[in-house]
């Protein structure tokens, strides 16, 4: 096989895999502007033609909608916000200092990263109640900071090893305090780390159903996945509600991403060092 025939090859399979997984993302953006009598009918309608903004407000103006958004974001970015945080401190200390136990705790942390979610439910409830932190946003922060941080602190040891440390110790040499070489040389080279972690951080707890469901018992306190679970009653599924919903919940995701792929991109193209 010639090297454009495979060339040809790789570019078809790469455009089939695209259209495979865009579009059901497609189809939910489309249903969402269809009117309801497109959406039941058995003749499928590939375009939202007309396309209609109900569903759409029939999700907005959902009893509690405000309280929904307001707790996903405050969980969401403070999970992110101390995974951050801790995660950093955490990687510099296994990444750069010899102590007795290094390699235990990071055994340690790969086991509590391969631990399924839901094996630790019972546990965490239980914990949760003699705390008397049941049915309080805190307990969701302090969820998803746990299950946010070994990946954190894995992905960003990686980095902080990656990164000579002779360049502190120049910045030292130059009178610079620890801290001062911390905060201008190694920090901005982990830039790309904690970019990567965080992106995973904010999806882990912005899609989080099981322990919200749980954990939470007044509605004021339900976080966004638990409002997407509403539009199915026993009555049957608002297929449009739902997938305007949908929609909706996906963007914050789609706007962080935008808003710091631009820093993933150049972070990486800054990390690199040259000898």
């Amino acid at each position: 096989m010639s090297r454009r025939a495979a060339r040809l090859l790789t570019n078809l399979a790469g455009v089939a895999a695209l259209l495979f997984f865009a579009f059901p993302v497609y189809w939910m953006f489309a249903t969402a502007f269809k009117p309801t009598n497109d959406i039941l009918s058995y003749t499928p309608h590939w375009l939202p033609v007309p396309f209609t903004l109900e569903h759409f407000s029939t999700a907005i103006h959902r009893p509690n909608f405000g309280y929904y958004l307001r707790n996903s974001l405050l969980v969401t970015l403070s999970a992110v916000l101390l995974s951050l945080l801790f995660a950093v401190l955490a990687a510099l200390a296994v990444g750069r200092f010899n102590f007795r136990g290094r390699k235990a705790y990071m055994l340690m942390v790969l086991i509590v990263q391969t631990a399924p979610f839901e094996a630790l439910l019972i546990p965490f409830f239980i914990m949760l109640r003699q705390l008397d932190l049941l049915n309080q946003l805190p307990a969701l922060i302090l969820i998803y900071f746990i299950f946010t941080m070994p990946f954190t602190i894995w992905t960003l040891r990686g980095f902080v090893m990656a990164i000579p440390a002779e360049l502190e110790e120049a910045a030292m040499v130059d009178g610079a305090s620890r801290f001062q070489a911390f905060l201008r040389v190694v920090f901005p080279l982990l830039a790309p780390g904690m970019v990567a972690t965080s992106i995973f951080a904010f999806v882990t707890a912005w899609n989080e159903f099981l322990y919200a469901f749980v954990m939470m018992r007044d509605a004021t306190r339900f976080t966004l996945p638990i409002w997407l679970s509403t539009f199915q009653t026993a009555f049957g599924t608002d297929w449009g509600g739902t997938m305007a919903a949908s929609s909706l919940f996906t963007l914050p995701v789609v706007v962080f991403f935008l808003i710091i792929q631009r820093r993933l991109v150049s972070g990486l193209t800054a990390g690199a060092v040259k000898g």
